[in-house]
């Protein structure tokens, strides 16, 4: 039986009938004529949960879209194609966040949209809050309601954060509607940013508060004791309780709010103390911390057919379709001599950002004591440097003759003699396994993801929220938690093998920012950080980030570059209304308090 559901979409009030798969049971496929009630569905935690489960299917594989690395990459990567982002446009490739209708039982992560499933997911929340509350219906004990109430607010909070992170604020929608009621009221007018991640927080905490640390630990998880990894959990709202905080907290964001543009204060030291008590949580429990350095790209890729995640990833997709994992990070991102892709594309690492990458003696590389030698680009760089970029001469490959090492200099194979070639004399190494092992058979079985959230990434936001704090420095902490923003930074510094930042780079809260912001490139490099932090900075639009660059040179007799050119590609065009990207005009048109987003 199908339950057919009239689903709002919520702001932007166009009513779609949706079908609302209520759980994998055998129930689902009985006839049309079979008497399913609401007790069936609501009246007992397994059933429930069943329900529950859209919400996760509502995710979306990031690296599996399409436009991810044209909206994502701000000033990371270029492609043979040209991003039409970078010459302001972006309308292109709607078909990322719009154009999908909602089908919950697909394991086709492509087919998934932003717009669209989550707004179902915030409809199926909120279906699922209403249902637990209502008199007489559910049964189960107060430890089942409490994971489900806490899944169902975590969702909600969530998927308005995926939301509001690309289009700007949205009316807060936190209870079933009627598709008959009117919409022209107070309740459903659009709220700036700000506004809504205070609502969003409100739902973290509140789920903070009802999640377990870990689904294997707890009653209602017993059952699926060692399958429980993508359970959402205290440290999914904590997580991304301090990260709506933080973004509100933001320049570009309290700008908005208030005029001014700085951080909000009071909004970072809540944000501060949200990544405290989740790192004061995973120093005690052990449920989470950092993957050692040998075994870092276990946050990435695993082959094998294996799931990558490891000990330090908190969220990641959850819809697997592994076919479309090893074409996705594969096919635009090796060689396409290798023959594992189709040759139309390549995304690579823009030369002006690789240069965010230090010294091996932890220092910028125009830093005077960096020992960096522009003659010599590529020698004594820090060791992410070496598992993250494929540079001219490396191996990339087992057993293709003409592809076993990267010919990446003026005239090389993988520059000008395969399509598409590098357009920036680099490769990226991040999520794919080239070097001496690489090989067809192995790739076949790769295993490649995107995290959401994980914990270097929590450990460098605490280090930002802190800093900018009440009284906050590099020295200072937050409320909850002893570790200082400087140690955090050092944290995931110590675990790439470099030492901590020397006393100059913590010797002003303003040097020691421009730290975190480089380690957040590097760090988190072609994760899809990288453009939601310029532009919550309100640095989307300055020079230092707006050139795109190749690095030009020829290969001299003893293999080292020479005749080295850095070379403009594209300048970003950057203004104001590109803080958030425009909305579909059909959506804007609904009701007169829904508007486009400033300048489209």
């Amino acid at each position: 039986m199908r339950i057919i559901a009239k689903y709002t979409n919520i702001g932007l009030l166009f009513v779609l009938t949706l079908v609302l798969a209520l759980s994998c049971e055998d129930y689902l496929d009985k006839s049309p004529e079979a008497d399913v009630t609401e007790k069936d569905v609501y009246g007992n935690f397994r059933s429930f949960q069943g329900f529950v489960e859209q919400m996760y299917n509502c995710i979306m594989p990031h690296n599996l879209g399409g436009a991810w690395n044209k909206y994502m990459f701000a000033d990371e990567r270029l492609n043979n194609k040209r991003y039409n982002f970078d010459y302001g446009n972006y309308w292109g490739h709607e078909t990322y966040f719009y154009g999908q209708s909602v089908n919950i039982t697909s394991r086709e992560g492509r087919h998934r949209r932003v717009w669209e499933y989550a707004w179902y997911g915030i409809r199926v929340a909120n279906l699922a809050l209403e249902k637990l509350e209502q008199e007489g219906l559910f049964e189960g004990t107060p430890e089942e309601k409490d994971h489900l109430k806490g899944q169902a607010l975590f969702f909600r909070g969530w998927f308005y954060f995926e939301i509001c992170r690309f289009w700007g604020g949205m009316p807060y929608i936190n209870r079933v509607l009627d598709p008959t009621e009117s919409l022209i009221t107070d309740e459903f007018s659009r709220l700036n940013f700000q506004e809504t991640a205070k609502l969003m927080a409100e739902d973290f905490r509140a789920a903070a508060d009802l999640l377990p640390n870990h689904w294997d630990l707890s009653g209602p998880g017993r059952e699926t004791v060692g399958h429980n990894m993508n359970r959402i959990n205290k440290f999914h709202a904590l997580g991304y309780l301090g990260k709506a905080l933080l973004y509100a907290a933001s320049p570009m964001i309290n700008e908005e709010a208030t005029g001014n543009n700085s951080y909000d204060l009071d909004l970072a030291a809540q944000a501060a103390n949200a990544f405290g008590e989740l790192l004061k949580l995973a120093d005690e429990t052990g449920i989470y911390k950092l993957e050692p350095w040998e075994t870092r790209t276990d946050n990435f890729w695993k082959l094998n057919h294996q799931k990558p995640g490891g000990t330090e990833v908190i969220m990641y997709p959850t819809i697997y379709d592994r076919g479309r994992v090893r074409w996705s990070a594969i096919g635009a991102t090796v060689p396409s001599s290798f023959g594992l892709n189709s040759g139309s594309d390549a995304d690579v690492p823009a030369h002006n950002y690789v240069q965010n990458y230090g010294m091996e003696n932890g220092l910028p590389l125009d830093d005077p004591e960096s020992g960096y030698d522009p003659n010599n680009p590529w020698t004594g760089r820090e060791p992410r440097f070496y598992v993250d970029i494929v540079k001219d001469g490396d191996r990339i490959h087992n057993n293709l003759p003409d592809d076993m090492y990267a010919q990446l200099y003026n005239g090389g194979r993988h520059r000008s003699h395969i399509n598409p070639p590098s357009v920036t004399g680099y490769y990226e190494r991040k999520f794919v396994p080239m070097g001496p092992n690489f090989t067809t058979s192995l790739a076949n079985g790769l295993m490649s993801f995107i995290p959401y959230l994980r914990l270097a990434d929590v450990y460098l936001m605490y280090a930002e929220a802190v800093l900018f704090s009440p009284g906050g420095s590099p020295d200072a902490t937050s409320s909850n938690y002893s570790m200082t923003a400087a140690d955090a930074v050092n944290k995931v510094r110590n675990r790439a093998k470099l030492s901590n930042l020397t006393p100059k780079y913590t010797a002003t809260n303003n040097i020691f920012f421009e730290e975190i912001v480089r380690e957040r490139a590097v760090e988190l490099a072609f994760e899809g950080d990288r453009f939601q932090d310029l532009r919550r900075w309100n640095r989307n639009g300055d020079p230092r980030y707006l050139d795109k660059t190749a690095i030009d040179f020829d290969r001299g007799p003893d293999g080292k570059p020479v005749n080295i050119v850095e070379r403009l590609v594209v300048r970003r065009v950057v203004e104001k209304k590109h803080n958030w990207l425009p909305i579909q005009v059909a959506f804007t048109t609904q009701y007169e308090g829904f508007p486009q987003n400033p300048g489209w």
